[in-house]
C-alpha cells in the first residue's frame, strides 16, 4: 500500500512538474500530479487534446518528465491501445527487460463524447493500461460549451440560461456506469479533496492486470465561475452532497468508500458557482428540486448494487 507522505516527500519533479500555464485552481492540474507521484518514472502517458494536454506542452516547453503522447480528441485509447501492444510485442523479442506502466488522461469532451468510442475499444480488447478521465463537465478548452457529461440546469455557452432555458435541460451522462457496464477489472470514482482514496485508486489501477478506469471530479474555476481557493472545497463538497459518490467497481462487484454522515443539500454544492446561480432564484426551486431528487435516487441504486455486491460475497465464501 502507498505511504503518501514518502510519495509527497519524493514527487517533487517526477511526472509532470511546474511551469505548465492551467488555470490557477485547475482541478486537472492537481489530480495529475497525484496520478503522477503514484505511477512513478516508468510510464508512458497518452494525453487527449484538453485543457492538460495544451496546457502542459506548449511548443517549445513541456511539463512532463515521461514519455508523453499527444493525441486528437477521439483517439488516446487507440494510441496508447497500440503502444501498449508494442510493449507486449519488443518484450516477448527481449528487446525490453523492465516494466512499464501506461496511463491516459482525457477530459470529459474526449471521454464521455468524441472518445468514447476509442475507449471502448480499447477496454473491450483488454489492453493493459489505466484511463484517468478528469471530469470538468464541459468542453473547457474551447469555450465551455456543454458535453454529455454537464449536470443538469448548469450554464455553458452552448446551454443558456434566459426567458425560454434555465440551462442544461438533460441529467448528465454517468460515464462510470457505461465504462463498468464492459465488465473490466478495475473502475472507480475519486475526488482530489480525499486524496488517499485517489492516489490508493491509481495504485490499485496501475496493479491491475488489464484495463482500468478512474473518474475523478476536476473543479474548473473558469467554467464553473467559482473563485480559485475553492476548488478542493468544491471537491469535497461535491461528495457530501452524494453528487459525486465515491465507489470501486472491482471485477464488477461494488464497494462504496464513503458515505456521508450527514448528507449535505445539493445547494451546497451549487451556491459557490455561478454557473447555478439562476437556480438559486425563487422562481427555479423546482429545478433544485428535480435535480436534489435525481441525485438521491443514483445514489440509493449505488448503494443497492453494493448491497448486491456484499450478498454474492458472502455467497462466494460459503
Amino acid at each position: 500500500m502507498i505511504n503518501v507522505r514518502e510519495l509527497v516527500a519524493k514527487g517533487k519533479g517526477i511526472g509532470i512538474t511546474n511551469g505548465h500555464r492551467l488555470c490557477p485552481g485547475c482541478g486537472a492540474a492537481i489530480i495529475a500530479k497525484m496520478a503522477m507521484m503514484v505511477a512513478g518514472k516508468n510510464v508512458v502517458v497518452a494525453n487527449a487534446t484538453g485543457c492538460l494536454e495544451v496546457s502542459t506542452t506548449i511548443f517549445p516547453y513541456t511539463s512532463w518528465k515521461v514519455p508523453w503522447i499527444h493525441n486528437a480528441f477521439e483517439n488516446a485509447g487507440a494510441t496508447i491501445s497500440g503502444v501498449e501492444t508494442a510493449y507486449r510485442a519488443l518484450r516477448k523479442k527481449g528487446k525490453i527487460n523492465r516494466d512499464i506502466k501506461f496511463v491516459a488522461f482525457g477530459g470529459d469532451g474526449g471521454t464521455y463524447d468524441i472518445g468514447l468510442q476509442s475507449l471502448s475499444a480499447a477496454l473491450e480488447r483488454g489492453h493493459n493500461f489505466v484511463y484517468i478521465l478528469y471530469d470538468n463537465e464541459a468542453y473547457m478548452n474551447t469555450g465551455i460549451q456543454k458535453s454529455s457529461a454537464t449536470p443538469f440546469g448548469a450554464w455553458t455557452t452552448t446551454s443558456e440560461v434566459g426567458k425560454v432555458k434555465q440551462g442544461k435541460e438533460q441529467f448528465r451522462k454517468d460515464i462510470t456506469e457505461v465504462v463498468a457496464g464492459h465488465h473490466i477489472p478495475y473502475v472507480a470514482q475519486a475526488s482530489p479533496a480525499f486524496f488517499v482514496d485517489f492516489m490508493r485508486k491509481v495504485e490499485k489501477a496501475l496493479n491491475t492486470p488489464g484495463p482500468a478506469f478512474i473518474n475523478v471530479i476536476s473543479p474548473c474555476p473558469l467554467g464553473w465561475k467559482f473563485d480559485s481557493s475553492l476548488t478542493i472545497e468544491l471537491a469535497r463538497i461535491a461528495v457530501e452532497t452524494n453528487f459525486w459518490p465515491l465507489y470501486e467497481i472491482i471485477n464488477d462487484k461494488y464497494v462504496l468508500n464513503y458515505e456521508p454522515k450527514k448528507r449535505l443539500p445539493i445547494t451546497e454544492w451549487i451556491k459557490y458557482q455561478g454557473r447555478y446561480k439562476h437556480l438559486l432564484k425563487p422562481e427555479n426551486q423546482e429545478l433544485v428540486e428535480k435535480l436534489q431528487k435525481e441525485i438521491d435516487r443514483r445514489f440509493e441504486l449505488l448503494k443497492k448494487k453494493v448491497a448486491m455486491s456484499e450478498d454474492l460475497t458472502i455467497e462466494e465464501k460459503q
